[in-house]
């Protein structure tokens, strides 16, 4: 995932905007936000939690709170951050597009060297840490995105939208040519009991596992190549750098998304009920809308959440607010990766052990402990360093020339003012 939106249109050049710290704080911050939610999302399965049937979650101590924070955290959370993640994604590959243009196409090949870079990097955290990667994911998607590089902006706001709800009308056909995967229940019993287990070898096993089932989400594609289509149409309108002279659509974007997001909710809480009331109507067209509206519902949330963000950072009291996410969006690689370890040295039992025992209290005071923990060490690092140390090793392999890392003096006070 291009967490580090922003590319430079030469090395030297990414050094100076660095030093010099001239960020697009806006998209940094944004970016910080769309973590938080991550880390709850994946600290609901780091935690195990996710992984108990019905009647182990009604066993917990938390029962009564499990019962309330997780139709909340489905409702809010899931699927929501991951959509900002991955409209900055798209956002960022405009800028790049962008900058290849007036290079002659030199940062296309830029382009693909970090593309691989991060397919490495997602590859061994996938593999060897957390199964629940989605860089390597990001990697691979990224590079569908270079056939839409020339396309109009209708036809990308299109193809975007349609692919979004796409496996509504094809996922029949998908799934009767796709070798069925092992139901999920067995899984996740596997996954709990080697996650759970002291020992090493027997998590790094359930890992590997779990990590190839996960590859088997052919929807996921859809997901996430949707979202970047949508960011990066962004990107070319301008929409999140322009706010003031986008600012009256930037606000119908916002009410007609969250428009959308609450028909979707309602339409996934009276579902049921209307096919319970009418049965011919769970066959057919209607049923295929239905899975469209629902689709639909956490982008519409995702898009919401990011332009209500922006424009409340376009408010001067509000941004002075915000600004404290600038430095922990800008370390967003680091600050991921760094939270799947967390999350492993929490629960697993090669870890400290918690598990699941203690069910969503415990994935919310662990999210709540490792942002605010974030927060603090994303501000102590780059008040020394020009970037975080992942994003450093990064832009190194990717430019093939070692960038500055420590600041000097003058750069600190630069920043500091900025």
């Amino acid at each position: 995932m291009s967490l580090d939106t922003v590319n430079a249109s030469s090395l030297p050049q990414e050094e100076k905007r660095l030093q010099t710290g001239q960020h697009y704080e806006v998209i940094d911050a944004l970016r910080g936000f769309a973590l938080i939610g991550v880390c709850m999302s994946n600290l609901a399965y780091l935690s195990l939690y996710e992984f108990l049937d019905a009647t182990a979650r009604g066993s917990l101590i938390s029962s009564n709170f499990d019962a309330i924070a997780t139709p909340i955290m489905e409702w809010v959370v899931n699927g929501k951050f991951i959509t900002i993640f991955s409209l900055l994604f798209g956002l960022g590959f405009s800028l790049q597009i962008q900058r290849a243009t007036l290079s002659g196409g030199a940062h296309l090949w830029q382009y693909l060297r970090r593309i691989l870079v991060l397919m490495f990097m997602g590859w061994i955290h996938s593999w060897f840490i957390w199964w629940g990667d989605i860089l390597l994911t990001y990697a691979v998607i990224g590079l569908l995105m270079i056939p839409f590089r020339h396309v109009s902006d209708r036809v990308l706001l299109i193809c975007g939208v349609t692919i979004a709800v796409l496996p509504s009308l094809i996922g029949t056909y998908v799934r009767a040519l796709l070798t069925t995967p092992p139901d999920d229940t067995v899984v996740y019993a596997r996954a709990l009991h080697g996650f759970s287990s002291g020992n090493l070898g027997d998590a790094l096993s359930a890992n590997i596992a779990t990590a190839k089932w996960a590859r088997a989400n052919w929807p996921l594609v859809f997901f996430i190549l949707a979202r970047f289509l949508l960011g990066y149409w962004a990107g070319r309108k301008d929409l999140f750098f322009a706010t003031e002279q986008n600012y009256r659509t930037l606000r119908r974007i916002f009410y007609g998304a969250l428009a959308l997001s609450l028909a979707a909710t309602t339409c996934s809480y009276v579902q049921s009920k209307i096919i319970a009331a009418y049965p011919a109507i769970s066959t057919g067209t209607f049923k295929v809308l239905i899975r469209m509206m629902l689709r639909a519902g956490p982008l519409a949330i995702g898009i919401a959440y990011a332009v209500g963000f922006v424009l409340l950072f376009n408010r001067p009291a509000w941004a002075s607010r915000l600004r404290v996410l600038v430095p922990f969006g800008r370390m967003a690689l680091t600050n991921y990766l760094t939270q799947s370890l967390i999350g492993i040295v929490l629960f697993y039992g090669v870890g400290i052990g918690i598990g699941p025992r203690f069910g969503m209290i415990s994935v919310c005071v662990a999210c709540a402990l490792t942002v605010a923990l974030q927060i603090w060490w994303s501000q102590v690092w780059l008040s020394h360093f020009t970037q975080g140390p992942l994003e450093w090793v990064w832009r190194w392999l990717t430019y093939g020339r070692r960038p500055q890392f420590r600041m000097d003096k003058g750069t600190i006070g630069s920043i500091n003012r900025h």
